[in-house]
């Protein structure tokens, strides 16, 4: 039997090159090969397969893939609005490709919100989703299926409204919708099959989640250091958000003042930095952080 792991990303398109860049950072080398929609990796137990979105939720339900990188819109339009939610798990959420499923109306037009759209047509790519969504506010509307270019569909005659998904809101903007209700919001999370692993994929799995998790708390965290007034330690402390107890050290030369060095898991602002120097810290660098490993 093979006991390596068969991951599902998108082949193309806005999760593509963030799936590949996630591995990578994990310490994972991949080959990739044009024309191939597979990739072996070098160094770890895993083969990548690179698959249209839609794709994916379907291969990680019957076990294709053990694991897939997928909008966690794609789950639900095609696995749990089809009654198969319990054919997979959320492993972990992966902090980029937040999005929204929206409903959007043209904004010159009477209609603008919900209710309105009883007895009226959407257009739409997540058929399943819109109609839980009608079900769920109890509305009655016509579901039109349209594989791209939903934005259109108005001004086509074709629908009253679409649901589609919405990241800036430009392209609804420059074809004249405006948004009224948001059905869904997603980003990209890491899914695994409710199919049984072998004991060797299970400990694989927990190899890659670890170092997954590794680099995407370190996409957020900085590593503070700072000079200090000793007495001004519990002040700084409470300013820096999110914080990790810090490591404090006196200063060989000044016995009134000190060293802090922290992690803090959340982005430090230039406000923040404004307060620390007003509660007496000097020389403050902030600093990236590559992977954290718990």
């Amino acid at each position: 039997m093979n006991d390596r792991l068969r991951l599902a990303i998108q082949k193309s398109g806005r999760l593509s090159d963030r799936s590949k860049d996630l591995l990578e950072r994990a310490g994972i080398t991949l080959e990739w090969r044009s024309g191939r929609l597979d990739c072996r990796a070098l160094d770890f137990p895993l083969d990548v397969m690179l698959v249209r979105d839609d794709d994916i939720p379907e291969y990680i339900a019957d076990g294709s893939c053990h694991l897939g990188m997928v909008g966690a819109n794609m789950l639900v339009e095609r696995l749990d609005c089809r009654g198969k939610q319990g054919r997979y798990t959320t492993l972990r959420p992966l902090e980029f490709g937040r999005c929204r499923l929206s409903l959007a109306v043209p904004k010159d037009g009477p209609l603008r919100s919900p209710r309105d759209l009883n007895g009226k047509r959407i257009a739409t790519s997540y058929p399943n989703t819109v109609k839980r969504y009608l079900q769920e506010q109890q509305l009655e509307a016509e579901i039109i299926e349209i594989a791209g270019s939903v934005e259109i569909a108005p001004t086509l005659g074709i629908a009253d409204a679409i649901c589609d998904l919405v990241s800036t809101g430009g392209t609804l903007v420059s074809n004249g919708l405006i948004e009224i209700a948001t059905v869904y919001s997603s980003e990209a999370v890491l899914a695994k099959t409710s199919k049984p692993l072998t004991p060797e994929q299970s400990v694989t799995l927990d190899r890659l989640t670890t170092r997954l998790a590794g680099v995407v708390r370190a996409e957020k965290a900085k590593y503070i250091m700072m000079n200090a007034p000793a007495d001004a330690v519990e002040v700084i402390r409470g300013l820096i958000p999110g914080l990790e107890e810090p490591t404090v050290m006196p200063l060989h030369s000044q016995r009134n003042r000190v060293a802090i060095h922290a992690v803090a898991p959340e982005p430090i602002f230039w406000e923040t930095m404004e307060r620390l120097k007003a509660a007496g810290a000097s020389s403050i660098l902030v600093v990236p952080i590559e992977k954290i490993f718990d």
